[in-house]
């Protein structure tokens, strides 16, 4: 009664070429929901040690993080992440509900200029005051 196919192996890296739009979503999703559970984690982690101590010592490391180029950086990547995760969940719901279900390639493009923009546009907001 149940059919099996040939998947090919699991090690042929060279099948990324045969993705579609919708499996790099769906990869690019995954990836950027790991990324701002990791992010939180530490996050959590990292305030509620630095509250338990000298609150003026936690003013202090803030703005020296917050001095750093690099930070400014990752601030801007964690920014760009949480953008695409935001605009592919709202995309993947109206595909859910079957608005745009025959769109799917355009919007996933489309959420990917959008977050680039975003981003783009924001970068002189979390540059201000480096250089």
């Amino acid at each position: 009664m149940s059919q099996s196919y040939n998947r090919g192996l699991i090690e042929d890296f060279g099948r990324w070429r045969e993705f579609s739009a919708g499996m790099w979503a769906w990869i690019f999703h995954k990836f950027t929901g790991w990324v701002l559970i990791g992010y939180l984690f530490t996050h959590i982690a990292v305030l509620s040690t630095a509250t338990a101590s000298d609150p003026a010592l936690y003013t202090q490391t803030l703005q020296g993080l917050e001095s750093l180029m690099l930070v400014r950086f990752l601030e801007v990547g964690l920014l760009a992440v949480a953008v695409f995760h935001i605009l592919n969940g709202l995309r993947l719901l109206f595909v859910d509900l079957g608005v745009g279900l025959e769109a799917e390639d355009k919007s996933f493009y489309a959420s990917l200029i959008l977050t680039g923009a975003i981003v783009v546009a924001s970068v002189p907001t979390f540059m201000h005051g480096v250089f």
